[in-house]
């Protein structure tokens, strides 16, 4: 699809590509979920025989090469399978042959890898070949010959067969991205005083499903009588029950050696229970004695905890409905408009700022400031931030009328917070409630990173005292569409195997939802940080406070080293030349067939030496980062993810046509600073479904102040995401204007943006807009705003009254004497939704 496609496209509602017939809602805690839908799925035997290899490299000069091989297909099994090890032989054959149970609507991605068996070092890596499971077809025998280095030299020989499995088919739900498979709850019962006798003393009833939710639960460490364990139907979980002595950590006890050679063990499989009623089982214990279980495996209940889908939210479109009356009456009066503006002809107005620390902080302060002076500000639907510009937002939006009162009062109170000394913050006593609170969140369910440090140092650097409100608290400000609605932005990348530039995702949160882009998934704020499994909500952890947020979005210091290099170089050569996977290309269908196929490409991964290894541990490692709960646990990839139309606009990486390797296998979401890409948060504004007509770009970066909306915008071209074509000459980067207008009249999708860099340009000579100074005035108008001597670099938070006082009239002074380009792009935007309904 060309770019004036989408362009024209973009205005309708989307929906998964794959759709069979229309969309039909799931149910999210009784809500209808639009974008989701159900499909039937078949279940099907995979059958992998591996038969033989030809010509292995030797790992090292001793001897030749004792090889196995390793199979793992997540989407149908919670542990990898593997060969027996054939001991030196350069060809070795196997001809053992694994059973998967596959389900056929998710994306199926086998690895194969073989090892070099080593008695007394590490196992060597030799390759990993990635195959698509979709390439085979049903009740048919496939032979396949991988080829393991370009020449063709060594080789793997592998058998496949796919034969259906005539059980019931599963049910799924999914939004043509990810996929919900159905879930078996296995309830565990055990009276223990009943049972008091067979438990007392120094033994511990052990309770296993492996690949659940839960994995493992003990006696000793549950004070009820009740266990739980949640896990994917269609893989035929089993329980095993063992009765051994406490006090061993549960993944000792239940290594495969441990239960294997158990007396007291007890296994059952999950399907051989009657669905809805208990039956009652026995562990054995001595020759006379037993200890009794009752089991009931059910269905677990359909409605969802997290929502699926690509559209917006009710309460989004609810508030959209409201601020649209906001908007209307403020565009007639500041554009004098003899007659009301229709719905449809109301223009989506959108602020975006960029990060920057205490300098992003204060300039949005004054650009809000200005826009209200204005009479603009009402005229704004969404406002966006990232990083340092998240922290003005979070604090205006505890006022739910904010954008209603005079902005003076909360610009006088950040300047006394922003002049006033930090060095309090980081005093025996402040440090040592530091620590309370991050033990406290800790007893709550959260893991704690240097993010949350980070959080708590802002509160106190700029709150003074602790604040309580959290991000959900903020629906009580566009609950009547009185404000703008925000949006925070955020990225989640690997933690230890990636530069930000080589994976990263967009993550939004508002006082609705968050959810990551790519997939079309979003949870309710309030449960952002509980754990999820296969979209419904485990264990509920109770919501954070918002400076453990402005933490994790204004983290400044998450980056891994390669990130800095790539920040401090502008190039990624060393990372592409020495420390990138190597992932090769090993199909030999034509590239014009697999283009027309959702189908993945057979993938050859040859890991680097050990050298190269070690060197890109030490580069990925991020050893100051958020982690947070993956809501996404659980879920699958839908077999045609990679063709779906959102899922396309999103993707940016290699690792988007490696499932295995995706958010939704992930144990953690670890969301960084968004400033590590692109220092902006124009990707909530882009989407689709918001229609946004006119965004007001607040860049707050100094030295490169065009730099942000030049990198989205080849962003955007690389993705066809709809945007203006952004052409600027080299003075121009040198000495850019106060505002630029961008607009692209060939595609109508696009938005209007008005650039606003952090420039000191006209302000030298006027005070005011067509106010010159005069000759003693002229020194309040040399604000540096850029280079090494500046007051306002990105590691500083205090600021003299004066510095602060001069930054902030700068920034008013340029939206005011750029009104008229503001209005100008007011009316065309008005002028341009007429035309199009007639």
């Amino acid at each position: 699809m060309d770019l004036l496609m989408q362009c024209q496209q973009k205005r309708q509602s989307s929906l998964p590509s794959n759709l069979h017939g229309p969309g039909r809602g799931i149910v999210m805690n009784g809500t209808p979920t639009a974008g989701s839908y159900k499909e039937v799925a078949s279940l099907y035997l995979l059958s992998v025989r591996i038969i033989q290899a030809k010509n292995i490299r030797q790992s090292d000069l001793v001897s030749k090469p004792d090889c196995y091989v390793s199979l793992w297909l997540p989407t149908a099994s919670f542990e990898k399978k593997r060969t027996k090890t054939i001991w030196n032989s350069r060809e070795p054959a196997w001809d053992e042959t694994f059973h998967f149970r596959i389900q056929n609507q998710v994306k199926n991605i086998l690895e194969l890898s073989m090892h070099d068996a080593d008695l007394s070092t590490p196992d060597d890596h030799l390759f990993t070949v990635i195959f698509d499971v979709a390439q085979l077809k049903p009740q048919h025998n496939t032979r396949k010959t991988f080829a393991l280095n370009p020449k063709g030299e060594e080789e793997l020989e592998v058998e496949f067969k796919m034969t259906q499995i005539f059980d019931p088919p599963e049910k799924i739900i999914t939004n043509g991205v990810l996929v919900s498979r159905e879930i078996s709850c296995l309830e565990v019962q055990l009276d223990k005083q009943k049972n008091a006798k067979s438990v007392k003393g120094k033994k511990d009833l052990m309770l296993m499903v492996k690949g659940s939710y839960e994995n493992s639960k003990s006696t000793t460490s549950s004070s009820g009588n009740q266990f739980l364990f949640h896990s994917v139907k269609g893989w035929e979980p089993e329980l095993t029950a063992c009765l051994q002595d406490a006090g061993f950590p549960l993944d000792v006890s239940f290594r495969e050696d441990v239960v294997d050679t158990a007396t007291h063990s007890l296994t059952v499989p999950l399907k051989s229970l009657p669905k809805e009623e208990y039956m009652e089982v026995a562990v054995p214990i001595e020759d006379t004695e037993q200890l009794n279980l009752k089991l009931r495996a059910k269905d677990c209940p359909e409605p969802f905890d997290v929502r699926l889908g690509f559209n917006l939210c009710k309460e989004e479109r609810d508030f959209l409905w409201q601020r649209k009356r906001v908007v209307a009456a403020a565009l007639k009066k500041v554009l004098q408009l003899d007659q009301d503006l229709k719905d449809h002809e109301v223009p989506v107005v959108a602020i975006m700022a960029t990060g920057g620390g205490a300098r992003a902080m204060t300039c949005l302060y004054s650009h809000l400031a200005g826009l209200q002076k204005l009479n603009l500000l009402d005229c704004v639907t969404y406002i966006t931030g990232a990083s340092g510009s998240t922290w003005t937002m979070s604090k205006l939006y505890e006022d739910a009328d904010w954008s209603q009162k005079d902005l003076r009062g909360p610009v006088n109170s950040i300047k006394k917070q922003v002049t006033e000394s930090k060095v309090s913050s980081f005093s025996w006593d402040r440090l040592k409630y530091y620590r309370k609170e991050l033990k406290q969140i800790r007893e709550e369910g959260r893991q704690t990173s240097f993010s949350d440090l980070w959080g708590l140092l802002i509160e106190s650097m700029f709150y003074k005292e602790k604040n309580e409100s959290k991000l959900s608290d903020q629906q009580r400000a566009v609950n009547r569409g009185q404000n703008p609605l925000p949006i925070y932005l955020a990225i989640n990348v690997k933690e230890d195997d990636s530069s930000t530039q080589d994976f990263k995702e967009w993550c939004e949160f508002s006082p609705y939802e968050v959810g990551l882009l790519k997939y079309g998934v979003f949870v309710r704020t309030e449960d952002f940080g509980s754990e999820f499994f296969m979209g419904r909500l485990m264990k509920k952890i109770p919501e954070s406070r918002i400076c453990y947020l402005q933490g994790l979005w204004g983290n400044v210091f998450s980056l891994n080293l390669v990130d800095t290099w790539n920040l401090a170089t502008n190039s990624e050569q060393f990372w592409e030349q020495w420390v990138k996977n190597r992932v090769q290309d090993i199909d030999k269908e034509s590239e014009q067939l697999r283009e027309r196929s959702s189908h993945l490409n057979t993938h050859l991964y040859t890991p680097s030496g050990k050298l190269s290894k070690t060197l890109k541990d030490i580069l990925t490692n991020r050893p100051i980062h958020g982690e947070q709960h993956n809501f996404l646990k659980g879920f699958q990839l839908h077999n045609d993810y990679n063709q779906h139309n959102q899922f396309s606009t999103w993707k940016d990486s290699q690792l988007d046509s490696s499932p295995n390797q995706l958010t939704p296998l992930a144990e953690k979401l670890c969301l960084v600073d968004a400033g590590y890409f692109i220092n902006a948060s124009y990707p909530p504004l882009l989407r689709a479904e918001r229609n946004v007509d006119i965004i007001l770009s607040f860049d707050y970066t100094m030295d490169t102040p065009v730099q942000s909306i030049e990198q989205t915008f080849h962003y955007c071209s690389e993705q066809r995401i709809p945007f203006p074509k952004i052409e600027l000459s080299e003075e121009e980067r040198k000495n850019p204007k106060e505002c630029y207008v961008f607009m692209d009249e060939k595609c109508p999708a696009a938005p209007t943006v008005l650039h606003f860099p952090l420039v000191n340009d006209t302000f030298r000579t006027h005070k005011a807009p067509g106010v010159k100074r005069s000759s003693s005035e002229m020194a309040e108008g040399d604000v540096n705003v850029s280079g090494f001597w500046s007051p306002y670099f990105l590691m500083n938070f205090t600021y003299s009254e004066h510095e602060f006082d001069r930054l902030l009239k700068l920034t008013e002074y340029n939206i005011q004497n750029n009104k008229d380009l503001i209005l100008n792009a007011f009316r065309t935007a008005i002028t341009q939704k007429k035309g199009s309904r007639t």
